[in-house]
């Protein structure tokens, strides 16, 4: 994508999806608030958000070029598990700081976060080894990524118990989506924003409604706080439901009319370049 493109993309995107979903679910007159359904750090606002966001626009750019032919492994693995190791660590501040204090269910919230992860790891290990015989650490650092966003919603409501469970389901889940379901369908989603993030995110959401565990968000307003049922479940379905569309329409309206303006894609000569000559210069050897 031109990084000019990419810019106005995500001043329109921010403002036009990421805002009113925003809005909906955190403001108190938000009517996703209003139904009931909950997001603790940003399971549906960031994630789903962003993960939905990511697979419209692998559709509307299309595939790279020598997409399913070329050699298009990670550059540098090392660099990769570094960045996994810093988003494991900077995330107990995401979720924990949603708490809004230092109190017993940032505590918690702190706690999940690990356990989730950890679980989402050894899931996406597990479920790779079994699908092709050949566990790797790009895996595993995939599945913890997995954990984290799909403990994002949760971590406020959930106990360390179900914590673990919404790891693994998500581990396991999100290696389906980006593993098996992104090939069968073809699509280019190089950094698997979809598989990992929006399926992640779509994990965790509806698995706060079955888990939450009430005294942890009780208030005097609400003594009973949010208690995981099944009409719980439905309320979380119907939040996630309402974003996917939402995002969906109005993503794909705000690149098209990027495209007809300024343009999305590079040309083929710039793109087998490399964008990082080609718009800035300079490159990593």
């Amino acid at each position: 994508m031109k990084f000019s493109a990419l810019c106005v993309f995500t001043v329109l995107w921010s403002l036009v999806v990421y805002a009113p979903v925003a809005h909906w679910v955190w403001s108190p007159l938000g009517w996703v608030a209003g139904i009931g359904a909950v997001d603790f750090a940003g399971g549906t606002v960031v994630h789903i958000n962003s993960g939905v966001a990511g697979l419209v626009a692998a559709l509307v750019l299309g595939k790279r070029r020598g997409y399913g032919h070329d050699d298009m492994s990670p550059y540098n693995l090392t660099y990769a598990i570094i960045g996994a190791s810093l988003l494991w660590v900077g995330w107990f501040g995401f979720n924990a700081g949603s708490a809004g204090g230092a109190n017993g269910r940032a505590g918690m919230a702190m706690l999940t976060t690990q356990i989730a992860t950890a679980g989402g790891a050894m899931a996406w290990m597990a479920a790779e080894w079994i699908h092709s015989r050949k566990p790797t650490a790009l895996g595993i650092i995939s599945g913890a990524v997995a954990g984290l966003v799909a403990i994002t919603p949760a971590a406020g409501f959930v106990l360390p118990g179900p914590a673990l469970i919404i790891g693994l389901v998500a581990g396991v889940v999100c290696f389906w989506a980006s593993a098996i379901l992104k090939p069968r369908l073809g699509y280019d989603d190089s950094l698997d924003a979809f598989g990992v993030h929006g399926t992640g995110g779509i994990v965790g959401a509806l698995l706060t409604g079955v888990f939450a565990y009430g005294p942890l968000s009780a208030t005097d307003a609400n003594p009973a706080g949010v208690v995981g049922s099944f009409g719980q479940f439905i309320r979380q379905a119907e939040a996630v439901g309402v974003t996917i569309v939402w995002c969906v329409i109005f993503t794909f309206i705000i690149l098209k009319a990027i495209d007809l303006t300024i343009g999305l894609r590079v040309t083929r000569d710039e793109e087998l370049e490399g964008l990082d000559m080609v718009l800035h210069g300079e490159r990593i050897n």
